[in-house]
């Protein structure tokens, strides 16, 4: 990397810190194995749907041991409401399997044994992996992609390429911070549509500022 590029992203990772101090997984958990469910559940739902869910099923369900005395149709209608219930349904049984018969009922703390898991994913992977186990890693949902892409810090096509991307230029123990950083300003200001440009406090690092106009900022 360039100097005058370490400059910058150090600025950025500054002000996103200055903007962002409290930022941290919003998914309600009490350890690995229920962050790894929560963000299974999370995909095309919201954080705030995926802690009305698991709070009542984490409460009657604690572990994969318990997961298993419910069928997978019972499972589907306790979750309905996080969407794709049935296939989530049939992944969580799946891993709740897996981890008893394969790894003691304990969530496995690498990348190689997580994304082995059904419907695992390098990005539920890595939340649970950076969030639980406290690992090198800078998971790329839906906000981050698209902050890293306007901020030009990434070009990848898919999220594991823009993680990828995202991992060779922030420093191993500013990641996960990063990763809640960017999140927050996806949600709050740097949003899909819209995005608040004039409040930004990453406008005067930001390439793309000038592609919308006063009116969208």
């Amino acid at each position: 990397m360039r100097s005058r590029d370490t400059k910058r992203l150090k600025r950025i990772l500054a002000r996103l810190e200055q903007a962002y101090p409290g930022a941290r997984c919003a998914l309600v958990h009490a350890n690995p194995f229920q962050l790894l469910i929560a963000t299974m559940l999370s995909a095309q739902c919201t954080d705030e749907c995926v802690n009305r869910v698991s709070g009542p099923l984490f409460a009657r369900y604690p572990g994969p041991e318990d997961f298993l005395k419910l069928s997978e149709e019972e499972l589907a209608g306790l979750i309905r409401e996080c969407g794709l219930n049935r296939t989530k349904a049939r992944h969580i049984h799946a891993v709740c399997r897996a981890l008893v018969e394969e790894h003691g009922g304990q969530v496995p703390a690498s990348v190689e044994a997580l994304t082995a898991l059904p419907g695992v994913g390098r990005k539920t992977a890595g939340v649970v992996l950076a969030n639980a186990f406290a690992g090198p890693y800078l998971p790329v949902d839906t906000h981050v992609f698209r902050v890293a892409h306007r901020l030009g810090l990434a070009s990848g096509k898919t999220p594991d390429q823009v993680s990828d991307e995202l991992e060779a230029l922030v420093p191993p123990d500013l990641r996960l911070r990063a990763h809640h950083q960017l999140i927050a300003h996806g949600r709050q200001v740097c949003t899909a549509r819209r995005p608040r440009c004039a409040a930004c406090p990453l406008a005067p690092d930001c390439p793309s500022r000038d592609i919308f106009s006063p009116s969208q900022a």
